[in-house]
């Protein structure tokens, strides 16, 4: 089974970070997943808050075999400078680049003067950055003027081998899922692991796929769960996957406890490609953010591949 690793939250020091990437690495996960295009973070003011594009291309040039992925938020890049950034990643280490995109949604980013907008304002950007980008690393010289996406013959030089980049979207929304249906090659589920809110949405992005005559059974789909090995108190997981993912509040508890992966290696190895049958993953996340390193490294160790 593919696996990944996510390293969130700003945790690691930078020094620290490499390392754990690079323990990834050795034990065979498919890719880590790092921080990505957070301006700030207020859950701790005394975290070291790497920028996540520049994080992502130092892995790369620092590992060997791994793939590297962090999120890319729409309003924070230019369409044509991101991607000419993620095709000269892809030259500098070819097939190892994980593209994941999504509208963004958190209002912190005001305090960089960035223009996160309201919902709508936010699916129209990706929607129009997503078409950008498809063009661009088709080779075309790209022209646009939409309301987000102002392009002059825009080229990007050497355009990525077979004129594409993979490309992820997190989406969990109708909007969002249709935006998948048009532009993702992957499905990041941006939801916990809870069955019936997975097929709920899955039903969703079916109806939006058949709308544009594409096969929904083509999208790879990936999913971030929230592990920890290791003896823990009761109630210890979920309270910390409240304090960490706010933005899943909708969720009864009661859906949600049962998601989280804890407990001995071995149960957690099990449960992990339970989940990654029942869901149909392609790419299941083991989600480390907000664990401290020895946490973290504990809980890597216990539930690499096979």
């Amino acid at each position: 089974m593919r696996l990944g690793v996510a390293f969130g939250w700003h945790v690691h020091p930078w020094e620290e970070l490499l390392a754990l990437v690079r323990r990834a690495e050795e034990l065979g996960y498919d890719c880590a997943f790092v921080d990505g295009d957070t301006s700030m973070l207020d859950l701790r003011s005394d975290a070291e808050v790497l920028e996540g594009w520049t994080a992502s291309v130092a892995l790369l040039a620092l590992t060997r075999r791994i793939g590297i992925g962090s999120m890319r938020l729409a309003h924070h890049w230019n369409a044509a400078r991101l991607a000419q950034a993620a095709a000269t990643a892809e030259r500098i280490a070819p097939g190892r680049l994980r593209f994941l995109i999504a509208a963004g949604d958190r209002a912190i980013d005001r305090r960089f003067g960035l223009p996160l907008g309201p919902p709508g304002e936010r699916v129209g950007r990706l929607d129009e950055t997503l078409e950008a980008l498809g063009a661009l690393w088709r080779g075309e010289s790209v022209t646009r003027s939409g309301r987000f996406v102002a392009l002059d013959g825009a080229r990007v030089r050497p355009a990525p081998p077979g004129g594409r980049i993979p490309i992820w979207v997190a989406a969990r929304g109708p909007r969002m899922l249709d935006l998948v249906a048009a532009h993702a090659d992957g499905w990041e589920l941006n939801l916990p692991p809870v069955r019936s809110r997975v097929e709920a949405a899955a039903a969703r992005l079916a109806e939006a796929c058949r709308a544009r005559g594409r096969d929904p059974a083509g999208i790879a789909r990936s999913c971030w769960i929230f592990t920890r090995a290791g003896r823990a108190a009761p109630g210890e997981a979920l309270a910390e996957f409240r304090r960490l993912y706010p933005w899943f509040r909708e969720i009864p508890d009661a859906e949600v406890e049962p998601a989280l992966v804890r407990g001995s290696p071995e149960s957690c190895r099990a449960r992990l490609r339970e989940l990654a049958a029942d869901l149909r993953l392609e790419l299941p996340v083991v989600d480390l953010s907000g664990a401290s390193r020895d946490a973290t490294r504990r809980t890597l160790e216990a539930c690499a591949p096979d």
